[in-house]
């Protein structure tokens, strides 16, 4: 089965491939740096890294741009609160997302370019856009796009704007234009903040015309696949396809492909409702950055995600029942040979998990498939049919599965540092998982008989009560024919 992908565009799923040489280009909106970036921006972040990971396994290469908003209003007005420049205040959140990017095992596209780098090419694109009827210059020195120049204007958002007037509110800026539904593309300098020279004048380039000027300068007038949230279909998308396609007279990209909000506890999330939480917030709770991680990507990024802790702890217990999975295939004193049902089990799994994928994306059949094959492998070991060669077949499917999803190597600890080395700084106190293993070895071996002796009276809240317990203090256990091991993180 061909990868499939909904495409905003055309409103259906569609067969993707690259357009030319086996090279996927691709272009993800990156964060506008102004603050730590909270768990809706990751949710984006870390579907956009599944599609990556997959696509590379599917066999094709990557070109992969995702930009750094390090100039916009916000950041403009933050730095000169704080009387530090917009580089210095940018590059301090820059830095941390690059962090959080490590810690949440995304993998770096192959160029990130910042805004600030790209000031003269955006003026020297906005001139062209003024040249070519698409913009014009108000008196003040702004520059604004027309958007009655692009009749397609609505085409992705399939918003209907003909019913729009002048005074109706689209693009919220202070700035004069000759219609309300125009947008900025150069906004002219405002006494006591931050501006930039170009050859259109001074001043700073609007929030749409950077993400049009960087994704053509790598990628091309016209590339594979545009990512972001659906938050920015109407206006940010909107108007790069109008600016873009003004100039160009071809599609800017072919699949616009967007993931759905994520909701906190079934609400929105919000800093008035006290359910805000940025990735370091979470680490800071003592929640693992890979429980994090799977629990963004469980969804299908089609369906929006109910975030919730109770899920949160769950995410944990399934990435610990996986390693605990991998673990015993690899500890474990097994005869030589292979079952044919398990091999044929093993092959099923593979292609069952990748045609998963293929189905646009669809994460929680592909985590279903693996769960089921746990659950039969962990079946045969029981009952000793397992065998060295069926071990290892499961192992590679284990592989390819974390080649996408990416939180069987049991790194926490480590990706965790950053946070709690900022949170040190800053006096924060953290629950840090490595202070939590606090169990003496009597205590564990206690814990453990009282689980193993819940089990065998069949009451498995308990059971799993004990375990949730032992798993927080860093403690891994290993179910065997034998008993149960157990050891440290």
């Amino acid at each position: 089965m061909p990868l499939q992908l909904f495409n905003t565009l055309s409103g259906k799923l569609e067969e993707f491939s690259p357009a030319e040489n086996n090279q996927v280009r691709m272009y993800s909106c990156g964060p506008t740096v102004y603050d730590y970036g909270h768990i809706g921006n990751f949710r984006t972040f870390v579907f956009v890294d599944v599609l990556r990971r997959f696509l590379k396994q599917s066999g094709w290469r990557m070109d992969h741009v995702m930009n750094i908003t390090d100039v916009d209003d916000k950041i403009i007005h933050n730095a000169a609160a704080q009387n530090v420049s917009v580089e210095q205040f940018g590059r301090r959140f820059e830095d941390a997302f690059l962090a959080d990017m490590k810690t949440l095992n995304l993998e770096p596209p192959e160029h990130l370019p910042r805004a600030t780098d790209h000031i003269e090419a955006m003026a020297q694109y906005i001139a062209r856009l003024v040249r070519g009827g698409f913009a014009y210059r108000t008196d003040d020195g702004s520059y604004y796009f027309r958007i009655a120049s692009f009749p397609a204007y609505g085409k992705l958002s399939k918003k209907d704007l003909a019913g729009m007037t002048d005074g109706a509110r689209v693009d919220l800026d202070e700035y004069e234009k000759d219609n309300a539904r125009d947008f900025a593309l150069w906004k002219a300098p405002r006494a006591g903040e931050a501006s930039w020279q170009s050859s259109i004048g001074p001043g700073r380039p609007g929030w749409h015309i950077e993400c049009s000027v960087m994704s053509m300068q790598y990628l091309g007038e016209s590339f594979d696949i545009h990512l972001g949230g659906e938050d920015l279909i109407f206006p940010h998308h909107e108007n790069e396809i109008a600016q873009s396609e003004s100039l160009t007279g071809k599609p800017l990209a072919r699949f616009w492909v967007h993931a759905r909000f994520l909701l906190v506890e079934g609400e929105k999330m919000s800093k008035s409702k006290g359910n805000f939480y940025t990735l370091r917030d979470l680490l800071l709770k003592g929640h693992k950055a890979s429980s994090i991680r799977y629990l963004l990507a469980s969804v299908p990024y089609q369906r929006q995600l109910n975030f919730t802790f109770d899920g949160l702890q769950q995410a944990a217990h399934s990435v610990d029942r996986l390693r605990n999975f991998k673990l015993r295939l690899e500890t474990a004193k097994l005869a030589g040979g292979a079952s044919s049902a398990l091999t044929a089990m093993a092959t099923a799994a593979r292609e069952d998990f990748r045609r998963a994928l293929n189905d646009d994306l669809n994460t929680a059949q592909a985590l279903g498939v693996i769960f089921d094959m746990v659950r039969e492998a962990n079946a045969a070991a029981d009952a000793g049919d397992l065998k060295q060669q069926d071990a290892a077949q499961i192992l590679a499917v284990l592989a390819v599965f974390d080649e996408i999803f990416a939180v069987l190597h049991d790194d926490d600890a480590a990706r965790s540092k950053q946070a709690y080395a900022d949170a040190e700084k800053a006096g924060i106190a953290a629950a840090s998982p490595a202070t939590a293993a606090t169990l003496a070895d009597e205590e564990i071996e206690s814990l453990v008989a009282k689980r193993t002796a819940a089990k065998r009276t069949r009451d498995f809240a308990k059971a799993d009560a004990i375990r949730a317990q032992l798993v927080d203090a860093g403690i891994v256990l290993e179910d065997t024919r034998d008993g149960v091991r157990w050891k440290r993180r």
